[in-house]
């Protein structure tokens, strides 16, 4: 039996320069990078591993704040910024049910490039989303440009929870190295390095990513620092918005190739080196996948942004709240039920 669904997305002028996104066939080309890393070679004969549950530090075990009635965390003062009024974008489509993926994370999402919702699950639920909300980070920092900027490492940047690059105070790194490595490895310290770099604090780094986002369309979504982290509490997002945040991200090249980078050698300032390999599995073991990120918190469970392209279709799953190593699976199913696979 077929039925069919409305999907209600965002601002058309938004989507029209966020749909086009994964139709990248012929830039994205599976896998394999080919842009040169400044500093450090590129290895990827190591296995990527999903993180264990200090991937983005969180061995706190803080609750999630709660979201109140006015639709916004307890706690955030003023009530967090305003929610502007929405603009909905429709698409009729027609869902196989009888081949429709079984994901049992707590909310999912797979879209099309062409914006289609190929498969929902409480895509519009708010929860926490962990390091997936890096690629708003790397979209401000490579849109505030010049990546050859060098970045001095602050003591204050060295103070995030694991996972940790090692980075030390007063050390310097250019913006590109520090970028490509904490989208391959989700790098909390780094994240801390960028975001005051950019903004001159995490928390003004945090102002300017409810910005954005807004700009994007990111209408139900709320960040409180760059990593993911559970502190500052009051973080949340949702399928639906991590779509479009991730379709967004892989408009930008940079991002695009970092997050389908297997592998490199980041090299501190000190010379010595150290071999990193990308949070997502699905790297490793399927030629189609082409990125996203991974992310992890007590809060948040397993969480995937996950793009595919082959047979002349490319696609993007969301899977939040969900557990290791049936999110891999998942996730896999859903870039299969996407491509026709």
């Amino acid at each position: 039996m077929r039925r069919l669904f409305t999907f209600r997305f965002v601002r058309p002028s938004i989507f029209a320069a966020t749909a086009c996104a994964l139709g990248l066939a012929a830039s994205l080309g599976g896998c394999r990078a080919s842009v040169t890393e400044a500093g450090a070679a590129r290895t990827v004969s190591a296995a990527a591993s999903y993180p264990s549950a200090v991937e983005e530090g969180s061995n706190s075990s803080a609750p999630y704040t709660p979201i109140s009635a006015d639709g916004f965390p307890h706690g955030i003062p003023n009530g967090g910024p305003p929610d502007p009024t929405p603009v909905a974008y429709d698409r009729d489509i027609e869902i196989d049910e009888a081949s429709k993926p079984n994901i049992t994370g707590k909310a999912a999402i797979l879209v099309d490039d062409w914006g289609r919702v190929l498969y929902e699950k409480n895509a519009d639920t708010r929860l926490p989303a962990a390091s997936t909300q890096k690629l708003l980070l790397g979209i401000l920092i490579v849109e505030n440009g010049n990546l050859s900027q060098r970045v001095t490492v602050a003591d204050s940047d060295t103070w995030a929870e694991p996972t940790k690059m090692g980075i030390k105070t007063g050390q310097t790194y250019t913006r590109e190295e520090l970028l490509r490595a904490v989208l391959v490895r989700s790098s909390n310290d780094i994240a801390r390095a960028l975001a005051r770099d950019h903004s001159g604090s995490e928390a003004a780094f945090a102002a300017n990513m409810n910005r954005r986002a807004r700009e994007l369309g990111m209408h139900n979504s709320y960040f409180t620092n760059a990593s993911g982290l559970p502190t500052p509490a009051g973080q949340y997002s949702t399928a639906r918005d991590l779509a479009i945040l991730g379709n967004a991200a892989l408009k930008k090249p940079f991002i695009r190739d970092a997050v389908r980078t297997k592998g490199l050698v980041f090299r501190f300032a000190d010379g010595t080196t150290k071999s990193i390999t990308n949070t997502n599995a699905l790297l490793k073991s399927r030629d189609y996948c082409t990125g996203c990120k991974t992310g992890y918190t007590h809060a948040a469970g397993k969480c995937l942004v996950s793009s595919a392209s082959a047979n002349g279709k490319n696609v993007l799953a969301v899977i939040l709240g969900s557990k290791t190593p049936t999110i891999w699976d998942e996730s896999d199913e859903l870039l299969r039920y996407g491509l026709k696979m």
